[in-house]
């Protein structure tokens, strides 16, 4: 929908600037799409709703504005010209004509006027550059007042040559089988019994609604119109347009629903525009059909509006609000509200509609960002938001998520051999691969690992979180966990070329370590058993899952062969248990940080884990970091030995620490590695 400022203001007194109205419009619902300067004039392209018809013309926007604005809405309710209308034949003997509509519901109400005696010739100069600015092209005065009607009021008019009009009928009907017309675009269109044309004694003029016809359209040698307004069905209307291929400003108009009450105003209005430009007198005037439609009440309770809104506006304000809308407003009860829907408002139904007419006009942005009273505040609470965040994390480093059957075969279930708890067996199983409740995820996984490297992908990561079944006593425990494999390896390509990260156990790890840091656990450690290939995983040192590197025979079981896989599977109740979800700032250091290295050599089977403890124990708080940053076993460190280079961050909250502070700390933190490790130092 396009119109111009000026346009506006003919309706209402605006005394903010285009750009300021544009945002209170689109903040009202009525999204402003661009605005463009233009001969001294603004263009305004607003985005219309399909619900609102009613904003498809200059009167309705203008309604809005003033209400928005609080300003007065100017509607001039004289609308007659000059030229007396009379219902009856004038002295010159125009023919007498009928309306005809044989169906009510395609045409509930169709319009007409007689004038005769114009002269059609170009537009004012101010019809015309209205039009254009909003990209219609003028035609002549009776065409173009037709056009700036269907733009102010929102009625869409037709005028039609009256001479070429024979049998002194006008006939709303559906076409006939075979029947064709030529539109005044040029194009000849073949007709069927879905479209509604309007049509005299011998063929059709027109397509309701939509195009008139070449041979009835007004043209310079036009002396007598009938002018058109009416209401068509819009579902006839739309897939008559869509049948023929036709698009226009009236069938937009008229697929959305017109406004019943609208029809004879406009009408009159377009006779007044056409008495001033092309004289003329209008000698009779034909109505057929329902002019007046039935009116809707609608209740509103004044505290249901506050507490859907969560803002108190005062009835008074919501009464001025919904009368600048249109509504006629009556208080019905104490707090409660009873208003008459405007005809051109069919699409209030309820009293939620009135409520959103209030929050628009009383603006969206007074409404102050709460979450309703009845909503408690979101937090991990339960198991199923406790899974939400560990999916949360494992996908964002990367992790598949899968879904997989906790009904398994027993004989399946077995193969991984990393869960020794009894399963929990159906008493009526639909097949014997659906016999057992699982004890671990880790088969399942297996399986659909499996699967995907049987797809040659080169890279399998994927986790579930899901259920496990055991029997304890013969109690059935179900207890909720997250298990993830590993397989493959990752190419980056690099300026020097590939490189390849294959799949490791400080990959899971790692990946542990970020799930222990999102649920805010620090408190954690790993112990592994001498030539075992499961590592558990302890919290406070309690025990919540294992890390696998599963064993050629496993694998192979599960058609996996020349690879190497690792998995994990962790307990979520054991590590919510331990969990602190409260997230707390921490301001950035104001002092610099002094790192220093410690280089040792050191038996290969001495956890790091311990080695680090040990380092942080001995350098106390000025140490804030200490990690491994290079392990190295080769020709110049014996077998059975490791080379580790740790590097250690120390920083100070009070101040930048000075050697003297830092040199007696780290010489201590060596000394012990090598009186606890016999740690021999590079």
């Amino acid at each position: 929908m396009k119109l111009t400022y000026n346009w506006l203001k003919e309706f209402v007194d605006i005394t903010i600037s285009p750009r300021e109205l544009a945002d209170k419009l689109t903040m009202a619902g009525l999204e402003v799409t661009s605005l463009e300067a233009r001969d001294g004039d603004t263009v305004i392209e607003i985005e219309i709703t399909s619900n609102r018809p009613d904003w498809l013309s200059v009167a309705g926007i203008a309604r809005e504005v003033a209400a928005i604005t609080g300003k007065k809405l100017k509607l001039s309710q004289d609308t007659r010209h000059k030229t007396q209308e009379r219902s009856k034949l004038s002295a010159s003997g125009v023919p007498h004509f009928d309306i005809i509509i044989e169906d009510k519901k395609d045409c509930p109400l169709y319009t007409a006027r007689v004038i005769t005696a114009v002269t059609v010739e170009p537009s004012p100069e101010w019809l015309q550059r209205r039009l254009e600015l909003i990209g219609c092209r003028s035609v002549n005065n009776i065409v173009d007042i037709t056009n700036y009607i269907l733009f102010t009021w929102g009625e869409p008019l037709h005028a039609f040559d009256l001479d070429t009009l024979s049998g002194g009928s006008i006939i709303v009907r559906r076409a006939e089988v075979g029947e064709k017309i030529t539109m005044i675009n040029g194009q000849e269109k073949q007709l069927d019994p879905g479209i509604l044309v309007i049509a005299d004694r011998q063929k059709p003029v027109a397509v309701a609604g939509v195009m008139g016809g070449k041979d009835s359209e007004v043209g310079e040698r036009t002396k007598n119109i009938l002018l058109e307004a009416a209401v068509f069905n819009p579902v006839v209307v739309r897939r008559g347009r869509q049948a023929l291929g036709l698009q226009s400003e009236s069938a937009y108009r008229f697929e959305r629903g017109v406004d019943t009450e609208n029809v004879d105003f406009s009408s009159q209005k377009a006779l007044a525009l056409i008495g001033g430009s092309a004289g003329g007198s209008c000698v009779l005037v034909k109505h057929s059909g329902i002019q007046h439609a039935p009116g809707r009440q609608v209740s509103l309770e004044l505290e249901a509006l506050n507490r859907l809104l969560g803002v108190v506006i005062e009835p008074a304000q919501v009464k001025r609000i919904l009368i600048s809308l249109g509504f006629k407003v009556s208080v019905k009860s104490k707090n409660v509200f009873s208003a008459q829907v405007p005809s051109f408002r069919q699409d209030v139904c309820l009293d939620r509609d009135l409520v959103e007419e209030a929050a628009r006009i009383f603006g969206y942005d007074n409404i102050p960002a709460s979450l309703p009273a009845f909503i408690a505040q979101a937090r991990y609470t339960n198991s199923l938001s406790e899974a939400d965040l560990i999916k949360d994390c494992l996908t964002s480093l990367g992790l598949f998520e899968v879904v997989t059957h906790s009904l398994v075969d027993d004989a399946f279930l077995r193969k991984s051999c990393v869960s020794s708890a009894d399963p929990v067996a159906l008493q009526n199983p639909l097949s014997e691969e659906q016999g057992v409740l699982r004890t671990t995820l880790i088969p399942s996984l297996l399986r659909c690992a499996a699967g995907n490297l049987n797809q040659n992908q080169e890279l399998v990561n994927i986790f579930e979180v899901a259920h496990v079944f055991s029997r304890v006593e013969g109690e059935v425990l179900e207890k909720p966990v997250v298990s993830f494999v590993l397989c493959g390896e990752r190419n980056f390509w690099l300026t020097e070329g590939r490189l390849r990260d294959e799949m490791g156990m400080l990959h899971v790890k790692g990946i542990i370590e970020a799930v222990f840091s999102q649920a805010g656990i620090r408190d954690y450690s790993f112990r592994a058993q001498e030539g075992c290939a499961e590592i558990e995983v302890l919290v406070k040192r309690e025990p919540v899952g294992k890390m696998y590197a599963l064993r050629k025979n496993i694998l192979e079981q599960f058609q996996i062969k020349n690879r190497s896989l690792f998995a994990a599977e962790l307990s979520l109740e054991k590590i919510f248990a331990a969990a602190d979800l409260k997230k707390k700032f921490k301001a950035m250091p104001a002092y610099p940080a002094i790192s220093r290295d410690i280089s040792l050599v050191i038996k290969a089977g001495v956890p790091v884990a311990d080695i680090l403890s040990a380092i942080k124990e001995k350098a106390g708080a000025l140490l804030r970091e200490a990690a491994v940053v290079d392990c190295y076993q080769g020709k110049q460190i014996p077998v059975g030995f490791k080379g580790l280079t740790i590097s250690c961050l120390y920083r100070s909250d009070e101040g930048t620490l000075v050697e003297s502070q830092i040199a007696p700390l780290h010489a201590g933190a060596s000394e012990v590695l090598r009186e606890r490790f016999a740690a021999v130092l590079r």
